[in-house]
């Protein structure tokens, strides 16, 4: 906090509004005119009078930029409630890329005088101070990128926040993941959308009675509790966090389901050292799991998955992409949401599985199915937000709030993707077992058709 008290940060600057001194600065690191109405903490404003309004609550929000120049900054901003939209967060956000996409802003590489100005600009508006508290939020990892045990805090940071702050957003199926809507009808839902994800996954993967299926990054169980209640798998699922464990856990117990499944809290790497693990699988399933590994670890996970499985067994992998010259992640995400946190474009992913022995068959964009899952969960979040404020805090909600508009629009617009790649490891004599076609796992619910063998024993 600045040493100025808090009356004094709020009270009109001498002379022109605090607006008409920050707009120069603002043109000058946006290479253009402000795409926003901006309103400062003194009434003042500037920019267009029919753009999403901004508005900049207290000094501390220049601060923040100050030290914290770009995206992080401004999210730390609004984390914290020293910046707002004044309309809806999805809405404004649009409209804000849209006009900086038609204008053309490119902001340009800010040389020292340039930041000098700005400096002497946030002095006369006494904005000047010590580095504002970083939000409680924030990741704070430490150790060697991508160890056990840095993952593991990494997982634990995003997945531990509560079993109970994830019941409250997901629906009864708890699938933390894009789900796959087949209706436009008002009634089919967010819930239907997910089990109609998780069927077509297993039928992709051929499960059938006794197929063995290990499930890496299994979440809270939502695909290995549908493959052993509906399919009849054997199912051994992985996950690194511990209140996903203990949940899924659970699950398997009140769902008389633990002839069939087996839980394990542990490494991807370790699970080859699981008791009694055997090999040979006839599935192996990583539902947007893969984007945690890392980009120098990758090549290790894709042997993986080709080891675990038999000859003719079946890899489903899902997991989120972007575009080549698209940003993903970003300096948000990787502080507040999934920290470490690796995607690369969707041939790059093909071209490592490939690289391990698996024939890629089948890929599957749900690009725009993402779009409707966000939507679904941020419609949640706003529809009981005291529910998550008493849960976890209003700065919390502001940090989701924040990601699942902009993990919504970044879908809508193409900078992110998410498919689901299927394949195979072939047996030595070339053969994969596969259907000719795709109808076995195109058809509804109900048995396998008899075009599709499932797993070959």
């Amino acid at each position: 906090m600045s040493s100025l008290p808090e009356k004094t940060l709020d009270r009109p600057a001498a002379g022109p509004g605090a607006a008409q001194r920050i707009a120069p600065v603002i043109e000058q690191f946006l290479g253009g005119p402000a795409p926003v109405r901006i309103r400062m903490w003194d009434g003042s404003e500037t920019g267009p009078a029919d753009a999403p309004l901004v508005h900049v609550r207290s000094r501390r929000a220049l601060r923040r930029l100050l030290w914290a120049p770009g995206e992080l900054g401004l999210a730390e901003a609004y984390i914290t409630g020293d910046i707002d939209i004044a309309d809806n967060l999805a809405d404004g956000l649009r409209a804000m890329r849209r006009a900086s996409r038609d204008q053309g802003l490119r902001p340009p590489r800010p040389g020292v005088a340039d930041r000098l100005r700005a400096v002497g600009t946030a002095l006369c508006l006494g904005a000047i101070g010590p580095r504002p508290p970083v939000p409680a939020a924030r990741a704070g990892l430490t150790g060697a990128l991508h160890s056990k045990a840095r993952d593991r805090a990494a997982i634990s940071h995003h997945y531990d926040l509560s079993n109970a702050f994830y019941s409250l957003l997901l629906d009864e199926t708890m699938a933390y993941s894009c789900g796959y809507w087949t209706d436009t009808a008002p009634e089919y839902g967010p819930a239907d959308a997910q089990r109609d994800k998780l069927e077509l996954i297993c039928r992709k993967l051929g499960l059938g009675p006794g197929a063995r299926l290990l499930d890496i990054g299994c979440g809270w169980g939502s695909l290995t509790l549908h493959a052993a209640a509906r399919h009849g798998a054997e199912v051994t699922a992985v996950t690194l966090s511990q209140q996903q464990a203990d949940h899924v856990r659970g699950q398997v117990e009140a769902r008389g389901l633990g002839h069939l499944v087996e839980v394990h809290r542990c490494d991807y790497r370790d699970v080859t050292g699981l008791p009694g693990f055997r090999g040979g699988y006839d599935a192996v399933s990583t539902v947007e799991m893969g984007e945690h590994v890392g980009d120098a670890e990758y090549p290790a996970f894709t042997a993986l998955l080709h080891s675990v499985l038999r000859p003719r067994g079946r890899a489903l992998v899902q997991q989120m992409s972007r575009g080549s010259t698209a940003p993903g992640g970003g300096a948000f995400i990787e502080s507040y949401i999934a920290p470490d946190m690796h995607m690369r474009p969707l041939g790059e992913t093909a071209g490592l599985l490939e690289g391990a022995g698996l024939e890629v068959r089948h890929v599957e964009s749900m690009r725009e199915h993402y779009v409707r899952t966000v939507e679904a969960w941020h419609r949640t979040l706003e529809e009981r937000r005291p529910e998550f404020v008493a849960l976890v805090g209003e700065e919390t909600v502001r940090v989701w709030r924040l990601y699942l508009v902009g993990g919504a629009l970044a879908f809508e617009e193409g900078r992110m993707g998410v498919d689901q790649i299927l394949c195979v490891r072939p047996g030595a004599d070339g053969a994969s077992g596969m259907p000719a076609t795709g109808r076995g796992w195109q058809a509804g619910p109900g048995a396998l058709p008899a075009e599709d063998p499932g797993p070959v024993r």
